[in-house]
């Protein structure tokens, strides 16, 4: 243990990045965890439940936040990016970007305050399902727990509003970017994932027909802070949707797409089928698939789904969606491969089960490291003292995440301590 050597940078505060970071900070070592967005939790914090145990996401961030809460060695940078990185194992010398929140977090502000303002903005968090105001918190469970003001959104009127209800110094109409230089010794890259873009699957019609949804989305219907308060309804008119298609492999293992199977889709589908049924028993849902895969333990979870008889499986990939346009519902074209039967049945909603794509597809780690085809850090990288974990480096479940991290945590040490 050597709290006194460089500290370990960690990119990203997802489950990996928080992870890593509390498993370094606890044996002794000093972390820097920066964060793109205004809090830290990533994409696991916008589900409903994990699988298999249908338990909420807040239980494991709970704990997490304490533990980083109560560990000084800890510093968070959030709406932070690293621009530069140069050096090498045990000296490098980071970039750090952080944009401005315009809320300095040293006066309370009153949720009347925001709720009183006419400027709104789509809400990322709910996948721009719903708006917030411009002075808002990400989500009811938000590390740090300060409100962020949108510049861009904000009217004349809310601007001079806030400057006359707020307490002075509560919010900073001036703050700036900051770029700050910081030396560490090893780094983690805990990037995450991003859902492949469905409006590039131009047959399944995401974005021109309201009711064709996402995997992810369908996960903030879900949830109790989700747009419509944890009631699945269909986007075009609130109606509870009472039969609908689960479309497996929208995109993925398709060389136009996504060749690559991303691994948790299939629970994630089976899942939301479960969330369906829990929340309308007269509800009926149809999974059209490729393969059904679910590794080890989670068969169960599958094999107990079969036990609903108001769920069905069709084996055959979707070829194409058109709309109903009087009652807004869908019709679906497929190919039962088992019967040879040609398929054109109607639904309330489908919901399209889009593969994970790593973040570093688009925004690369300023740094020479090595990357597979499909923008994945390559495990194999030659470079010392720079370790990708979780989705930055592969598709995976919150399970797998958390154990790489740990392992990762390991190596990072190891770096600042030469290897002993």
């Amino acid at each position: 243990m050597n709290g006194d050597s460089k500290p370990i940078l960690v990119i990203g505060g997802g489950i990996a990045g928080m992870t890593a970071a509390v498993e370094i900070a606890e044996v002794g070592y000093n972390v820097i965890l920066v964060e793109k967005e205004a809090y830290i939790g990533g994409r696991v914090l916008r589900m409903h439940r994990y699988f298999p145990k249908m338990c909420p996401p807040t239980c494991g961030f709970e704990i997490n936040v304490k533990r980083i809460r109560r560990n000084p060695r800890i510093t968070i940078h959030t709406l932070a990016t690293v621009e530069k990185i140069s050096g090498k194992a045990g000296a490098f010398r980071t970039t750090v970007r952080v944009r401005p929140r315009f809320v300095t977090g040293t006066q309370p502000i009153d949720e009347a305050v925001a709720e009183k303002m006419t400027s709104v903005r789509d809400n990322d968090f709910n996948y721009g399902m719903d708006k917030t105001k411009a002075l808002y918190l990400p989500h009811d469970m938000a590390y740090p727990s300060v409100q962020v003001l949108d510049r861009e959104c904000l009217s004349d009127a809310d601007t001079q509003a806030l400057s006359e209800v707020c307490a002075s110094g509560a919010i900073d109409m001036e703050m700036s970017e900051k770029e700050l230089e910081i030396d560490v010794g090893a780094i983690v890259v805990a990037t995450g994932w991003q859902p492949y873009d469905a409006t590039k699957l131009d047959t399944l019609g995401f974005g021109q027909y309201p009711n064709v949804i996402t995997n992810v989305m369908m996960e903030r219907l879900a949830a109790n802070g989700g747009p419509t308060a944890g009631e699945i309804l269909r986007p075009s008119d609130g109606n509870k949707p009472e039969n609908v298609a689960f479309v497996q492999c929208a995109g993925s293992r398709d060389e136009n797409h996504l060749p690559y199977c991303s691994a948790v889709c299939c629970m994630a589908s089976l899942k939301h089928a479960r969330y369906l049924r829990e929340k309308n028993e007269t509800s009926k849902a149809t999974l059209f698939y490729i393969d059904i895969r679910t590794v080890g333990r989670l068969e169960k979870f599958y094999y107990d789904m079969l036990e609903d008889e108001n769920v069905s499986y069709i084996k055959g990939k979707v070829a194409k969606i058109n709309e109903v346009a009087e009652s807004r519902n869908l019709i679906l074209d497929v190919e039962d491969t088992l019967s040879g039967e040609n398929l054109h049945e109607e639904f309330d909603m489908v919901v399209l089960a889009t593969g994970m794509v790593p973040n570093t597809a688009d925004v690369k780690i300023p740094f020479e490291l090595n990357y597979d085809e499909y923008g994945f850090v390559d495990g194999a990288t030659d470079v010392d003292g720079i370790y990708a974990v979780g989705c930055a480096k592969r598709p995976c479940d919150v399970t797998r995440a958390t154990k790489d991290a740990t392992a990762v945590a390991l190596k990072a040490i190891q770096c600042l301590d030469g290897g002993e």
